[in-house]
């Protein structure tokens, strides 16, 4: 029973067992989301700026994720104002050609995003096993559709799996920072002082930005919501957006945790050797020597989970694209197959990893406004969001942010196409 306590004119009520265990029913969905985050074109990204340029550009992390907290926060309020995901409401409210155009850019970002973590996973399996990277492919793609299959069984089981592939790479990276022993004044200042040494970290910034916020989570978050939103008042709105907050909150700092300690561990040990990295197979070969095969093990372990639970989360992303946007009726199971069949066929011909990588990113860049912009009009709109409409300060602040997005992978996609 739930009592009342009172003391120096205070009245509060004790947080009891039931209603603990009722609000942790609402942590889970910005977990799904946080594995974009930390995706294997976050480790690509994070231990080139490391080992480049040592612990100058963690403040790009930082801001990063606060724009990212900020994005998956509009994205999960849209999704409990309005009960409809971010595809579906701009099939309503734009023009039939604006979401022609919508749902050709998204569909080609989930598959450029999907191929980059099916790319992870395997050279997991490749640094971890020594099986061939089409191999690989394959039983990434079999292992992700395994997972994606347990929806069947309702998102909590997919959340809990999730969930625990997300705690393998933390305790990875825990395992790493350990061994790394970095240098925690310089970690301080670096992540609080912007600094950008030269032109060419410019280009590494603008990449570390475009590896962490990711078009197609921002679609998905507004779906994975949904489960928790049937039939609610206004006032079981709220409380759901309160606590989907602070699901957001957690989710996305453990992520940022995560991204930092990949950029730390790399400054800690290849800048301080003199060692430029610039690709996973070599972080992986060059770790056994200077650190001993528990941080090289480490690290394969969780470039494997992340790639696992990355590409479950770009084929669950796919599907709420598909659905969306033009409404085309297509098979649960070959809407997955649309999403992952291009990674793994570009595996099987032997297309150079990076290169692979490099022109996803590249997808990436064009794709992201045509998911931020349309989040902050439709946010934006009262007639919309009713009472969860943005406030004069969200909208100037939703607005800078995709200015600056747009203008930084402006400059990323003008870098890797015509050379910085």
């Amino acid at each position: 029973m739930q009592t009342a306590k009172e003391g120096k004119g205070l009245t509060y009520r004790p947080l009891t067992k039931n209603k603990l265990r009722s609000n942790l029913k609402f942590i889970g969905p910005a977990f799904v989301v946080s594995v974009a985050y930390i995706d294997p074109g976050n480790f690509a990204t994070n231990i080139t700026g490391g080992s480049s340029y040592d612990y100058s550009l963690l403040w790009v992390i930082f801001w990063s994720n606060l724009m990212a907290i900020f994005l998956q926060t509009l994205s999960a309020k849209l999704g409990i104002a309005t009960e409809e995901n971010l595809t579906g409401l701009c099939r309503k409210v734009f023009s039939k050609k604006v979401n022609w155009i919508f749902w050709f850019v998204a569909g080609l970002a989930t598959i450029a995003t999907t191929l980059a973590e099916f790319l992870g996973a395997s050279l997991g399996f490749y640094l971890l096993f020594r099986i061939p990277l089409p191999i690989a492919g394959l039983l990434t793609g079999i292992i992700t559709f395994g997972i994606v299959y347990l929806q069947k069984y309702g998102q909590r089981l997919i959340e809990i799996v999730i969930t625990i592939l997300v705690a393998i790479i933390c305790l990875a990276y825990t395992i790493e920072l350990f061994l790394a022993r970095p240098d925690f004044s310089a970690i301080a200042l670096g992540t609080l002082v912007p600094t950008l040494p030269d032109n060419n970290s410019l280009l590494i910034a603008v990449g570390m930005l475009g590896a962490t916020v990711m078009p197609h989570v921002i679609y998905l978050h507004s779906e994975l919501v949904q489960d928790r939103n049937k039939n609610c008042s206004i006032s079981q709105k709220k409380k759901h957006l309160k606590l989907e907050k602070i699901d957001i909150f957690i989710a996305m700092n453990i992520a940022f945790i995560v991204n930092a300690a990949m950029v730390i561990v790399s400054a800690a040990v290849f800048y301080k050797s003199g060692l430029v990295v610039d690709s996973i197979e070599d972080a992986h070969k060059s770790l056994s020597p200077l650190l001993g095969s528990l941080s090289s093990g480490a690290f394969g372990i969780a470039l494997l989970a992340s790639g696992f639970s990355s590409s479950t989360v770009g084929t669950m992303a796919g599907e709420t694209v598909m659905n969306g946007f033009v409404n085309i009726k297509i098979p649960t199971n070959i809407k997955r197959l649309i999403t992952m069949v291009p990674a793994m066929f570009i595996l099987a011909i032997g297309i150079n990893p990076m290169t692979a990588l490099v022109l996803s990113q590249v997808f990436l860049s064009f794709a992201l406004p045509a998911a931020i912009i349309p989040l902050i009009l439709l946010t934006s709109k009262k007639s919309i969001m009713g009472e969860f409409v943005n406030s004069s300060a969200t909208k100037i602040f939703g607005f800078a942010i995709a200015l600056i997005i747009v203008v930084l992978n402006c400059v990323l996609l003008y870098s890797t196409l015509i050379g910085f």
